[in-house]
């Protein structure tokens, strides 16, 4: 039971990770707002592309949780990043 309230939290993590820093990559380098750069990405295709730059916060939280010796709370950030590549191929092939 332990194991799998870790890797939730790695997962909350993981999640909170993509999203701060999908925001981040958009207000430093989007002369739009949030809302307005997501809408012009959907009309352009771009959301995979700004969710992949988004991710790369996730490599941080990986090797933060491996470095404190967290492996599970670490598993959970990478079932996040893949649940990312789930949704970045969804736009990429359906949309």
């Amino acid at each position: 039971m332990k194991n799998k309230k870790e890797i939730l939290i790695g997962f909350v993590v993981g999640i909170i990770a993509n999203v701060f820093g999908t925001m981040l990559y958009i207000l430093l380098f989007s002369d739009l707002g949030i809302i307005e750069t997501f809408n012009v990405a959907v009309e352009q295709g771009h959301v995979g592309s700004i969710l992949a730059l988004g991710a790369i916060l996730n490599l941080v939280a990986f090797f933060g949780f491996l470095r404190l010796k967290r492996d599970y709370r670490a598993r959970g950030v990478m079932i996040a990043t893949l649940l990312t590549a789930l949704v970045i191929l969804y736009y990429k092939v359906f949309v």
